[in-house]
């Protein structure tokens, strides 16, 4: 089975490009899956150079600039842009006959964000709290993002994988630095719809009541921020229509509107620079990322809490990529065979595993799960990710794609 390990440009630098693509050579891997866009974070590394790394937000190349000329948003550049180490990296992968991927954040940018909240999600109260998610629906952040595909394509690519190419994080918990107030899983959804004005504009222009649905989201909120009790149990379309209304529904679903016509402009960007894009949803991740543990609810059937119709992206997009973040194999099976009942047979699927904690404890666990993967039909199986995962955990990617 096809497959790739998703790594960062300083495993790179700490390591040497040959020393790593030995690696991912010796794996059975035919690809490396790169961070050409980066988001920041703080990161245990426990075999770079430094064993705590520190990441920025920005891109690992310097963006040409007719590509970017006149907009209002152009991405930081990272340190040791200048150097190119991209395109080292194509010339390293073509002499192994590797493929080489361009992993790009796109609406996950702080330091865009912090520089300037308008472009950024607005909650219910007219809040900006979210400075690092920027707002898909915003004139400027969709031309943003239709820039910098086509500027990542440009370094040579054989696809750009798209990360956050839909609503954020923000949405689905407060992720504030202090919180004394219990949210349930419903209240936390509200509280992070985006009511900005172009979301508020795209949503009348469907025929849903902005408006209404706004004022019940504050009344909810504020409820519970004045000591109501949270609301119990997940998200779905049909408790949250019982819960907030159907406005409130109608609004949500809405959203999808803005995701899909801005993932089919930035995937003709792509196919304009001779690339193919790989859309990354994120539910998966969300829903597993702490423990291997997701809840019951399948991704596939979550995904539109961040705006992701799959059904209308699978006639848009030529390839998803799936966090499939579960320690049983099972789940994952039936992780991927909604997303590929959504979808349709025509996208490419691949399966995106952690081959260690909190995940898999064995090669044959991990083994299991990529059979599990290639059964429900997923095309390819890539691993997250070189620089964060101890070799002892790498090392049992070859025994899984011979299980």
């Amino acid at each position: 089975m096809d497959g790739a390990l998703y790594a960062f440009v300083e495993d790179f630098r700490d390591e040497g490009v040959n020393q790593v693509l030995d690696r991912v050579t010796a794996y059975g891997l035919r690809g490396v899956t790169v961070a050409a866009a980066c988001e920041q974070a703080r990161d245990l590394t426990p075999h770079g150079a430094s064993r705590l790394t520190l990441r920025r937000d920005g891109v690992h190349f310097p963006p040409a600039e007719d590509v970017f000329a006149g907009l209002r948003l152009v991405p930081p550049v990272q340190p040791g842009a200048g150097d190119r180490p991209l395109a080292e990296l194509r010339r390293a992968c073509d002499e192994r006959g590797l493929e080489l991927h361009g992993w790009t954040v796109f609406l996950r940018n702080a330091a865009l964000g912090q520089a300037d909240l308008d472009v950024t999600v607005r909650s219910c109260f007219g809040d900006r709290g979210s400075p690092a998610d920027l707002c898909p629906s915003h004139p400027d952040v969709r031309s943003y993002a239709v820039a910098l595909a086509r500027a990542v394509a440009r370094q040579g690519v054989d696809t750009v994988v798209a990360e956050a190419l839909h609503f954020g994080m923000f949405a689905h918990g407060c992720h504030h630095e202090r919180c004394f107030v219990e949210f349930g899983p419903m209240d936390a959804f509200l509280f992070g719809l985006c009511f900005c004005h172009h979301c508020m504009r795209r949503a009348t222009d469907l025929g849903v009541k902005a408006e209404v649905a706004r004022e019940e989201c504050a009344r909810i909120v504020a409820g519970v921020l004045d000591g109501d009790p949270p609301a119990e149990g997940e998200v779905t379309r049909a408790a949250l229509t019982a819960y907030a209304g159907p406005e409130v529904v109608a609004y949500a679903r809405a959203r999808s509107e803005s995701v899909t016509s801005l993932v089919a402009e930035v995937s003709a960007a792509v196919t304009a620079e001779g690339a193919v894009l790989t859309f990354l949803d994120a539910t998966g991740a969300w829903k597993g990322y702490a423990d291997g543990l997701p809840p019951a609810g399948l991704a596939a059937h979550d995904a539109w809490q961040f705006g992701v119709d799959l059904v209308a992206l699978g006639d848009l997009v030529p390839s998803f990529a799936v966090p499939a973040y579960a320690r049983d194999p099972r789940r994952v099976a039936e992780d991927l065979a909604a997303y590929r009942r959504s979808i349709g047979k025509n996208p490419g699927l691949r399966a995106v595993l952690r081959p260690g904690v909190p995940d898999a404890d064995s090669a044959e666990q991990l083994a299991a799960k990529v059979r599990e993967s290639g059964e429900a039909g997923a095309d390819a199986v890539d691993f997250y990710a070189y620089g964060l995962a101890p070799f002892s955990a790498l090392d049992r990617i070859p025994m899984a794609l011979e299980g």
